[in-house]
């Protein structure tokens, strides 16, 4: 009789236990549903953070910086708080590189971020030091800036006539930024010139570090080379050499390298050197870093758009070189085929993008263009209207010539006429890329032309493009006295020749002409040339 109470209380506690476990999981889950429906409902008291990353990779050009203030303007649009530049750039145009400094330095509604994710050298590390805070990921340099000529043999430096004016818009630019964002503007400095030789040195009482040039490190630390007295040791100066420094990376001291620049090298650091020298605040890898780095609640990527990169591409010296020779070979057919056919919008196609990509980049402006359409109109003013070539067609030519060279050349900084003499070492190299651009051009075109010529008239489906050479036969005059009165006929003639007259050679009559003599009728004549209708004669015995 105990059994039966004994297995209801077994179902009444299975009941219970479903129960209280239901009961536990709505405790569990139920109140986090209702947290998060009343967090929808009321605004939080955090306000939300908006981050934007903008990429910069490869050269900068004046279309990195149109892009840059387009892609700026639409964070702004979208009430960004952070801007983040994520570089992975080995420079560029010294001009795109200061426009894009003075684009970020001008910004003051968004806190901007340099993330040098891989690499900020050149141009790019003038363009980190304009932010207000660098970053860095893990394995990344920034630096080394030097402004170099880059020739048939690879990288040189630049002639010490050119240093001034190559070397004083960079300098300006670096040490500009480096005080207005709390940078030492002797690295920044360091970053551009070889020759700078610079010490970190450390004060004993106050443990405040700086960085200085040999002179000054001569005169706060000494020169144990020359330091011989004891008033002047080491030991009784005020300041130090550094000795130590954290490596963010290791999580440690490690010795510090003096000088930390050499006068024969170029500054370049490393993600660890970068936090212990002062410019980056921290070690940032991927997306979700900076999220957390900057308690951001969302975070967007802006990246340049397919016409952007695409007129980028079309700037490459090969592609240019390339719509060269399509030019010229268009031209050639559309001169050597009836009317005004598809070879002569093929023609004017490539052209236009011939100049309209590099003045897109900022490598041309509208000078350029203007001399090359001015060549181009009076070369056809030469061969429509003139008979003849002469100084219509040879000024259009050399106007062209001048027009498509200087398309190569970035405009340099002070220069406003429109056609100079290039002295930045930059704009020598671009404009010796043109020379051997065109020159390559003009000789693959011309062996497309002896091709075009001789081979593809051949080709069915293109004789309709380049007709063949026609024939002597299809030349030829039509023959007005059926074969009559060729060279070394016989004839009579039939009247007084003064000097001209006609003669009969068989049953024809025709108007003939003597070498200058009067022929009396009836005098036997012999053919001595003939041209079309025009038959001359002489007497003969």
């Amino acid at each position: 009789m105990n059994r039966v109470p004994l297995i209801r209380s077994s179902k009444s506690f299975r009941r219970w236990a479903i129960v209280i476990s239901a009961l536990a999981l709505a405790a569990g889950f139920v109140p986090d549903a209702v947290v998060r429906a009343y967090q929808e409902r009321e605004p939080s008291d955090q306000p939300s953070r908006l981050g934007v990353v903008v990429t910069v990779k490869d050269e900068l050009t004046d279309i990195t910086v149109e892009s840059l203030q387009r892609r700026v303007e639409r964070a702004r649009a979208m009430g960004a708080s952070v801007l983040i530049l994520e570089l992975n750039t080995p420079g560029g145009l010294v001009t795109s590189a200061i426009a894009i400094a003075d684009l970020i330095k001008g910004i003051t509604d968004m806190k901007t971020v340099a993330w040098v994710n891989t690499k900020a050298h050149s141009g790019g590390a003038m363009v980190a030091v304009a932010c207000e805070e660098i970053v860095m990921a893990r394995s990344s340099r920034i630096g080394d800036s030097q402004v170099i000529m880059v020739g048939p043999e690879g990288a040189e430096a630049v002639p010490d006539a050119l240093k001034p004016k190559a070397y004083t818009p960079v300098i300006a630019e670096f040490r500009a930024s480096a005080t207005l964002r709390g940078y030492s503007p002797i690295l920044a400095e360091a970053f551009v010139v070889p020759e700078c030789e610079v010490w970190w040195v450390e004060n004993k009482q106050t443990g405040e570090r700086e960085f200085v040039f040999r002179n000054e490190k001569i005169n706060r630390v000494g020169d144990p080379a020359s330091d011989t007295s004891a008033a002047t040791s080491p030991a009784d100066r005020e300041w130090k050499l550094v000795d130590k420094y954290h490596d963010i990376l290791l999580q440690r001291d490690v010795p510090a390298v003096q000088p930390v620049d050499r006068e024969d090298t170029l500054l370049e650091m490393s993600p660890s050197l970068a936090y212990a020298y002062g410019f980056s605040k921290g070690v940032v890898s991927t997306d979700e870093e900076l999220r957390s780095r900057y308690q951001l609640t969302a975070l967007e990527r802006f990246e340049p758009s397919w016409s952007e990169s695409l007129a980028l591409w079309l700037t490459s010296p090969y592609v240019r070189g390339f719509l060269m020779i399509i030019f010229l070979l268009a031209t050639y057919v559309e001169f050597h085929t009836a009317g005004v056919g598809l070879a002569g919008l093929v023609a004017l196609i490539s052209l236009g993008i011939f100049v309209g990509a590099p003045y897109m980049a900022g490598l041309a402006n509208v000078w350029e263009i203007l001399f090359i359409v001015a060549g181009l109109a009076l070369i056809a003013f030469e061969v429509f209207v003139i008979p003849g070539f002469g100084i219509a067609g040879i000024s259009g030519l050399i106007l062209m010539l001048v027009g498509i060279l200087a398309s190569f050349a970035p405009p340099e900084p002070g220069r406003t006429f429109p056609i100079y003499i290039p002295s930045l070492p930059e704009t020598v190299e671009r404009l010796k890329e043109g020379i051997v651009m065109l020159s390559g051009a003009m000789v693959v075109s011309i062996a497309g032309m002896v091709m075009l010529s001789r081979y593809l008239p051949k080709i069915p489906f293109l004789r309709q493009i380049v007709p063949a050479n026609p024939t002597p036969s299809q030349v030829l005059i039509d023959d007005p006295y059926d074969g009559a009165a060729r060279v070394g006929d016989i004839g009579e003639a039939v009247g007084p020749l003064r000097p001209a007259g006609k003669a009969r050679f068989g049953e024809m009559l025709v108007d003939v002409v003597t070498q200058g003599d009067f022929i009396e009728a009836g005098a036997r004549l012999e053919v001595v040339e003939r041209r079309g209708n025009r038959v001359v004669v002489r007497p003969i015995g």
